[in-house]
């Protein structure tokens, strides 16, 4: 009787910590933990250096979502955080509901407390023993107030469950003073019985309508000489065991849009009938891609991975249509209007992989960014580069074509053409002028150059640019504009006069073009000739034009050894915040040299990529003591997309151009179901090298399948050995 107590308490404990065990349900979201990911690597032979700070991890939350959803309702361990959630904290401030991973957003803090508040110290302690979630679900026990808390949500709409120990003294605390981002103003008050109402305003603002299943008393102000929060004071039910319940919709248009996105999605419904449905909005995306094969931890990091793919764009309208553009216009165009992409991370792979599972949010997406367009002049940047020339692009050859591509593509014509601000998302390219005339940009002559020098990244720039004109001169050259094709083309080969056939590394050049002296290549820098990188990281980018870049070497042989030197020269141990993680200099990190591996391809040494795809897919996303930690940030999913994408045997090397590079996937089969139609992958051996590559009843002649292949639903057969 003992045994049989303790393996029920065993499996409690499992539930509850998201341990990974053998898996009997057929549901794949059982395969997704949200906690892989939240950790951080401190340990310097993990990080390639010894930390003296805390390093960035993947800065990704484990609360409650939807698929590319307003809300995100996730608990908050450490204000000003990248996600607001930190696994190694020990302490929850409250449940936000926004978040993204980029040290910004945590709009509308609340929690669930009672008895005597205090401003400053209103947070309580937790054990990751007694948290646990899942996809649309969030829970952890409130130690301080001993309350178990339990989160879930829709589209817009947020749902707050509190169970109290003893039932008495139910209270909700709102923080609104406080986000990840500079609060401007905010409010909240008492509309009726069970409704109070508000607004927080930081970079957006966030309106919200809440429903109690509670009286509410009165809603009082504490303050001390630093800081104000908001209580709200509940009378207690008939049934005082009857949990605190409180239903909230939100809005970036106002608060009777909040409302109504509450009673179109939420009021009507139990906490436990949401959870449901948002657990079964996951699973039927999931199942867009179903392996088999593979061991128990390899499927749960792919769902895992897959599931973080598909959190970022967010929904900016509400159910009604409505939102608000650029201009700061309440308008209603007919269509969904999400965020912004964060182009510069996920142009690579992921808004690809978005527009092959959810094409209608890809059309949206490219729809609303459009609209941005319009009012700004430029298509939307983000961080660096101008990469919405390669979502618009790579999603339109692959046939997703219900949105008004003319007037996309004018933009990306302003984009490359007309020199911008580079200011904001909204800014354009910066020397664009500059790169034209000269067909390079030079870099500023800067003396002891430091890591965080402000400066134009003028290397890592020249390559983008190339690259982003390749992308919109393939859309030219799709929609017949041939003049504006040949001016692109020409323009892709910029790269090459950053190219210092002395050293064999893309080096910066100052105005009159000499090479910038000294130069070390394992030095890296945030911005100065290089975009958060150093010379090995930043060298082996050209997905357009990969054998031009390879005949820059004396042959491919040289070129082989450059390559090989890459991830065989140690890592000097310099400490930067998004450069962790290394097989000798590359670093998968950070994004910049994610498509260097693929280069093996083009010398005919395959296997070689194989290898190191292998040990990074093996070894760098179940990382530290408890095997949550990513190598580095998972930027909006990125880094998770790109685990995705290698794992079933296809990557985006060049995403502009409709294909796939082939790769050795990790599972037996992968049945992949691409706008209504199956198509499977099927590895056969066990081997690094591929030896053929079967379609249908083709042999494929190239390493490369192309979208439209994929589309007619065959069998891809890697035979390895």
């Amino acid at each position: 009787m003992k045994l049989v107590k303790y393996i029920i308490l065993l499996n409690m404990l499992c539930v509850l910590v998201g341990c990974s065990v053998a898996k009997k349900s057929n549901r794949l979201t059982d395969y997704v933990n949200p906690f892989i990911g939240t950790a951080t690597l401190w340990d310097s032979t993990e990080l390639g250096y010894k930390p003296t700070r805390r390093a960035w991890g993947a800065e990704v939350y484990p609360g409650a979502s939807l698929p590319n959803s307003m809300v995100q309702v996730t608990p908050v361990t450490m204000w000003r955080s990248g996600s607001g959630y930190q696994y190694e904290d020990t302490v929850i401030y409250a449940f936000v509901h926004t978040s993204k991973g980029h040290w910004n957003l945590c709009y509308v803090p609340f929690i669930g407390v009672s008895g005597e508040v205090e401003p400053k110290t209103y947070y309580s302690s937790y054990s990751h023993e007694h948290e646990s979630a899942s996809p649309g679900y969030y829970q952890v026990y409130l130690e301080k107030y001993d309350i178990n808390a339990e989160v879930t949500s829709t589209l817009r709409c947020a749902y707050h469950k509190y169970t109290y120990k003893d039932g008495k003294n139910k209270k909700l605390l709102a923080d609104l003073a406080r986000s990840n981002e500079h609060v401007k103003d905010w409010k909240l008050e008492k509309r009726d019985n069970n409704v109070f109402i508000g607004y927080q305003k930081a970079g957006s603002t966030f309106y919200f309508y809440a429903v109690t299943n509670h009286k509410i008393r009165n809603i009082e102000s504490l303050k001390d000489d630093e800081t104000e929060v908001s209580v709200v004071n509940f009378l207690d039910n008939d049934d005082i065991a009857e949990p605190l319940e409180l239903k909230v919709g939100f809005s970036y248009v106002s608060v009777e849009n909040a409302k109504e996105n509450l009673e179109s999605e939420m009021l009507a419904k139990s906490f436990s009938q949401v959870r449901t449905e948002a657990e079964e909005s996951w699973e039927k995306l999931l199942s867009k891609i179903r392996v088999i094969g593979g061991t128990e931890e390899e499927k749960e990091t792919f769902y895992s991975t897959f599931y973080r793919s598909f959190l970022w764009p967010i929904l900016l309208s509400d159910a009604n249509g409505e939102f608000v553009d650029a201009n700061g216009n309440t308008v209603n165009k007919g269509f969904r209007y999400y965020s912004n992409p964060s182009f510069w991370d996920d142009y690579r792979n992921k808004l690809i992989l978005l527009g092959m599972i959810s094409p209608d949010v890809a059309t949206d997406v490219i729809k609303s960014i459009t609209d941005r367009g319009k009012i700004g002049g430029f298509m939307p940047t983000f961080f660096h580069g101008d990469h919405a020339s390669t979502f618009v692009t790579g999603s339109y050859l692959r046939g997703i074509r219900d949105f008004d591509v003319q007037a996309a593509y004018e933009l990306l014509l302003n984009n490359a053409f007309v020199e911008g601000s580079g200011k904001g998302p909204m800014g354009g390219r910066r020397f664009i002028k500059e790169y034209m005339e000269q067909g390079w940009i030079s870099e500023d002559d800067i003396t002891n150059p430091k890591l965080e020098t402000v400066a134009k990244a003028a290397v890592t720039k020249t390559q983008e640019y190339a690259y982003d004109d390749y992308a919109t001169a393939l859309l030219a050259k799709e929609l017949g504009d041939s003049e504006n094709y040949e001016k692109l083309m020409k323009r892709t080969d910029s790269y090459k006069h950053l190219f210092d056939p002395s050293t064999q590394f893309m080096r910066g050049r100052l105005k009159d073009g000499t090479w910038i002296t000294p130069f070390d290549p394992k030095r890296p820098f945030y911005e100065y000739m290089y975009r958060e990188a150093n010379g090995w990281q930043s060298t082996f980018f050209a997905p357009h034009d990969s054998e031009g870049f390879i005949a820059l070497y004396p042959s491919k042989k040289a070129f082989e050894n450059k390559l090989d030197s890459l991830f065989m020269i140690p890592w000097d141990g310099y400490e930067a915040h998004n450069l962790t993680t290394f097989i000798g200099q590359y670093c998968h990190g950070n994004q910049p040299g994610h498509s260097s591996i693929y280069m093996y391809y083009f010398v005919d040494k395959q296997e070689k990529a194989q290898k190191l795809l292998n040990r990074v897919l093996n070894g760098y996303y179940r990382m530290g003591p408890k095997k949550l930690a990513y190598s580095g940030m998972d930027d909006a999913g990125e880094m998770s997309s790109w685990y995705v994408l290698n794992a079933i045997g296809l990557y985006t090397y060049s995403p502009a151009d409709p294909e796939y590079i082939v790769t050795v996937p990790l599972f037996e089969k992968v049945i992949f179901n691409l706008d209504g139609t199956d198509f499977i992958i099927t590895r056969k051996g066990a081997g690094e090298k591929i030896n053929e590559i079967r379609y249908g009843e083709k042999i494929l002649d190239s390493y490369f399948i192309s979208h439209s292949q994929l589309k007619e639903g065959k069998e891809l057969i890697i035979v390895t050995n």
